[in-house]
């Protein structure tokens, strides 16, 4: 983009970026149930007191208490790609972890789409990436997400599940260090960040910083963590991918990798596709093996 265009986008983004004024922040269901698996619109804390992020919920027929899963989606350092990205719904996978008798909540980080508000998980430059410190950030809003959700009466208050895609991924590696009682089991698909430096694929910023924050979130680890990432994958390629989660293994995470088959043009999306879910069916239904009840 020009820097003229982009100089004439400024007040625009800032707009969109920025906490609504006046207004009276309000957490819970804020619409209606619908279809499918009754999709709800709900508002759920962020970092941010004056944001209530938004996120759509879905949920098996019945009162509960169900186990939660909470789905966290992927990110970009582009401005302006962050504020028109649509609500995440990842239909194909609720649809999966729905018909296993799982709420499933998908909650839109603050910088992203209608949440707005201030993007708190920038990793930085591309020579000089903070990744330790944006996947802690990303960690912390999936956390109140999840702790919100957790008071609620038809939620189970032990064995969540969390998901994470891509810099949602990330994020799911520094949360690991949580209550194996309230998370019993994390799901990262191709996590990490700095993936198409300057838009090209198989190019990643700084990728030795990548790794050594892999090993960093693996020395606090005590979930289990499956870690999963299709053949043809040009953000975070299966060889890089293996080197990272060795890198967490080897700092103490306890780590389940699998390489799966390619899918569609560009399988670093995979998981946001029916086929996608199809391929990883196995790998979840390993992860997610009923838990007991305390």
């Amino acid at each position: 983009m020009r820097l003229l265009d982009t100089l004439a986008l400024l007040p625009l983004l800032t707009l969109l970026t920025a906490p609504p004024l006046c207004a009276q922040v309000t957490f819970g269901a804020s619409g209606a149930e619908g279809e499918p698996f009754r999709r709800q619109e709900w508002r759920v804390p962020s970092p941010d007191t004056d944001i209530a992020a938004h996120a759509l919920l879905f949920r098996p027929v019945g009162a509960g208490p169900f186990r939660l899963a909470v789905i966290a989606h992927a990110s970009t350092q582009n401005l302006l790609r962050r504020v028109q990205m649509p609500q995440p719904e990842y239909r194909a996978l609720a649809a999966f972890l729905v018909a296993r008798g799982f709420a499933v909540l998908v909650p839109e980080r603050p910088g992203h789409g209608a949440t707005g508000g201030r993007y708190v998980e920038d990793q930085g430059g591309c020579d000089e990436a903070d990744y330790a410190r944006s996947g802690r950030a990303t960690a912390e809003e999936i956390s109140l997400a999840l702790e919100f959700l957790r008071k609620q009466d038809f939620i189970r208050k032990d064995a969540a599940i969390v998901l994470g895609h891509s810099a949602g991924g990330w994020g799911t590696l520094a949360l690991a260090d949580s209550d194996p009682k309230a998370i019993s089991a994390i799901i990262a698909f191709a996590p990490g960040r700095g993936g198409h430096a300057n838009d090209e694929p198989n190019k990643i910023c700084a990728p030795h910083s990548l790794l050594t924050a892999a090993t960093e979130f693996g020395k606090t680890a005590r979930i289990p963590v499956t870690w999963l990432v299709a053949a043809n994958d040009s953000y975070f390629a299966p060889a890089f991918s293996r080197g990272l989660a060795d890198a967490f293994r080897n700092g103490g995470g306890k780590v389940d990798f699998d390489t799966l088959p390619s899918v569609g043009s560009e399988g670093h999306w995979m998981i946001e596709t029916e086929a996608g879910v199809k391929a990883a069916g196995s790998d979840l239904d390993r992860a997610l093996k009923p838990a007991k009840k305390p």
